[in-house]
């Protein structure tokens, strides 16, 4: 048997984003088919922090991952709730434990789905079970993109005042702690400055690597080692590229990423970005 923990209904905007002529945009997005501009899968990420906190306390933001495969784009606004499923018995605050996570519509269609963790469970985040093995060698928009390549390392960090324009326009659920202080020392960073942080790293590099095309985010993982990041702090990032590939639709890349602090690894993530082949014109 299982107890289900249900976030608050919430509405994730597209407020915060500048982005003609990319994913976010409705234009953009109903050219290539899409129903308006998408939400970014980062805004689902902090969607489920309150329940984290529930199922697992503050030691998820020291040891705790997040694991979440996108199945359903959603627009601005549009409802979504967060759930995790616990042990009927479970005792909470869990540790070293991993559950089923997965944030819907209100309707119940599926928008995402994986795992969330705390601590060293013994079995493999839903993206560490994935099966990365892709052929690259139809890769048109990635063609300059390699399976092990390595970028940086590059010293960056979470900005404070974008954090905070942030929690004022975009994030769904703001922690105080989002704005210092914190249990932690200083301000931490939620969920989408993370990705936020290793996207803006790896797409420096990539950038001039890559042909012309949309691109959009397919899952991402974040996993605390000796967390939280604090934000306006410097860390050392480096980012891998762990597959590269090709489906109907879209060509893939995935990409892991580590940030370190004096030589401490302190999170690490993993990203699908998905490049929409009809929005190229190697694909006209």
């Amino acid at each position: 048997m299982t107890r289900i923990i249900r976030g608050r209904t919430v509405r994730p905007t597209n407020a915060d984003y500048n982005d003609p002529g990319g994913i976010h945009d409705d234009a953009t997005a109903q050219g290539l088919g899409f129903r308006g501009g998408t939400i970014a899968g980062s805004s689902h990420l902090d969607t489920f922090v309150p329940v984290l906190l529930d199922a697992f306390g503050d030691e998820w933001f020291r040891s705790g991952s997040l694991s979440m495969y996108f199945r359903h784009a959603t627009t601005d606004g549009e409802p979504t709730h967060a759930l995790l499923e616990l042990p009927d018995d479970a005792t909470t605050p869990l540790r070293d434990a991993q559950v089923p996570a997965v944030v819907e519509m209100s309707d119940g269609t599926l928008v995402g789905e994986g795992t969330a963790a705390v601590g060293s469970p013994a079995e493999p985040t839903a993206l560490d079970a994935r099966d990365l093995r892709h052929d690259p060698g139809a890769a048109r928009i990635l063609r300059d993109v390699a399976l092990g390549d390595v970028l940086g390392p590059v010293t960056a960090s979470v900005d404070g005042a974008r954090l905070a324009r942030g929690c004022e326009r975009r994030i769904t659920e703001v922690l105080e702690w989002y704005r210092g202080p914190s249990p932690f020392g200083g301000a931490i960073a939620p969920p989408s400055a993370l990705i936020d942080l290793f996207a803006n790293v790896a797409g420096a590099a990539l950038l001039p690597r890559l042909g012309e095309a949309v691109g959009m985010w397919g899952a991402m993982e974040i996993r605390h080692h000796h967390g939280p990041l604090l934000v306006d702090h410097p860390y050392e990032i480096t980012v891998t590229v762990a597959a590269v590939g090709d489906s109907p639709k879209t060509e893939i890349l995935w990409y892991d990423a580590a940030a370190h602090d004096n030589g401490t690894l302190v999170i690490t993530a993993r990203v699908l970005s998905r490049f929409v082949k009809a929005s190229s014109p190697l694909y006209a």
